[in-house]
């Protein structure tokens, strides 16, 4: 069953995100108002060293008011590289300047709601380059072995769902096989 959008209308906009409303027609031909969320990308990125320990940040979010492990991740500027976006947060955030970038994924956060693609990157080595930028966007930044990963998911520390599979992917990638 697919659902056809009619037409669409900005209700806000700022320069991160737009809030619009839809017509949409189901396929019974009943219509709904739905509104959406669309976002530029987001570029992730982190670093896995030669221990397999993975570097992460511990933060909060005052949305949901909840703490949890992250990659570093910020919006990707107008005609910016995405891969580019995720080098610059990663050092932005951690002070540590990656490697060549290998995309490992990018998903669709919450699709229901918002047109968000979120473009995560990871490197095999990196360069500490100093002190972070954007330091006030964590309370502290570590290496954390990939082999916890699974139990920091299972007790919810890892409460983003992008973030979770990234983890996870990047755990099966360097530990199942090794």
């Amino acid at each position: 069953m697919q659902w056809t959008k009619q037409n669409e209308q900005t209700v806000y906009e700022n320069r991160w995100f737009s809030v619009n409303l839809a017509d949409v027609e189901l396929p019974d031909g009943r219509h709904l108002d739905h509104f959406l969320i669309r976002l530029r990308p987001v570029a992730v990125a982190t670093v896995v060293n030669r221990a397999n320990e993975v570097l992460l940040l511990w933060r909060h979010r005052f949305i949901t008011d909840s703490w949890g492990w992250e990659l570093a991740a910020g919006v990707v500027e107008d005609g910016e590289d995405i891969a580019g976006a995720a080098a610059r947060e990663l050092e932005e955030e951690t002070g540590w300047r990656p490697g060549p970038l290998r995309h490992l994924m990018s998903v669709e956060p919450s699709n229901g709601l918002t047109d968000a693609v979120h473009h995560i990157y990871w490197s095999d080595h990196g360069e500490y380059v100093g002190h972070p930028v954007d330091d006030f966007e964590s309370d502290r930044r570590e290496w954390v072995p990939l082999k916890v990963v699974p139990d920091l998911v299972a007790r919810g520390e890892v409460p983003a769902a992008n973030m979770v599979a990234a983890l996870m992917l990047l755990h099966h990638l360097r530990l199942a096989e090794g």
